[in-house]
């Protein structure tokens, strides 16, 4: 089983160490905006995240590329696309919050947001580690348990969702109400992408063992 990806050739392996590449692009995205949440006045990492963002359009473009060329794949083609994707989105969503905090001129924390920021770390963090067993997993047991610790973040950020939605709802400021609702359902969506990741990744090993 170890073995099972040593015929890749280094153009097919390539394809691989990009993937790996994108989903770091996530981690920085991710711990860049607990940076920002952490002080609002930092304009620096609003552009950062957004200058990773921006990347991780070259890098996903760059995987869609070299899947069309590259005849045979180190994984199933859909699947592939469908990691690069996802990935893809939860960057998007990242920078996503950090122009809402911008264009809704958030000059203080929303509650939860912070904790829920760094539950985004840990979702992508495990998306990254999972990538990088891909190229030659020894323990299929690993890798579903990093799964299973993905979707586990998930609810937790859900449960921080629920009870910020709840505490929102007792203001009685509807543009206040709009600003912050938005906010957390975009945390929530870039929380969601990573468990897409994590059952993609689970059908693979499901399929390869």
């Amino acid at each position: 089983m170890g073995q099972w990806l040593s015929w890749i050739k280094s153009n097919e392996k390539q394809l691989l160490k990009i993937l790996d590449d994108l989903a770091k692009k996530a981690v920085e995205t991710s711990e860049a905006l607990v940076v920002l949440f952490s002080d609002l006045t930092n304009e620096e990492y609003s552009k950062k995240i957004h200058e990773l963002e921006r990347a991780a359009d070259l890098l996903t473009r760059d995987i869609f590329s070299e899947l069309n060329k590259t005849f045979i794949t180190p994984l199933d083609r859909e699947d592939m696309q469908r990691i690069a994707s996802k990935i893809d989105d939860v960057i998007d969503f990242t920078d996503g919050i950090a122009a809402r905090l911008y264009s809704y001129q958030i000059t203080q924390v929303p509650p939860y947001s912070l904790e829920m920021a760094h539950e985004l770390v840990n979702a992508t963090k495990e998306v990254q580690y999972m990538i990088s067993k891909l190229q030659d997993f020894k323990n299929p047991k690993d890798m579903i348990n990093h799964c299973r610790n993905t979707s586990d973040i998930e609810h937790k950020v859900d449960d921080l969702y629920r009870d910020a939605i709840k505490e929102l709802f007792t203001s009685t400021d509807p543009i206040h109400i709009i600003k912050l609702k938005d906010i957390y359902e975009t945390m929530e969506t870039a929380s969601d992408r990573c468990v897409d990741v994590a059952d993609v990744i689970e059908d693979i090993v499901l399929k390869y063992t």
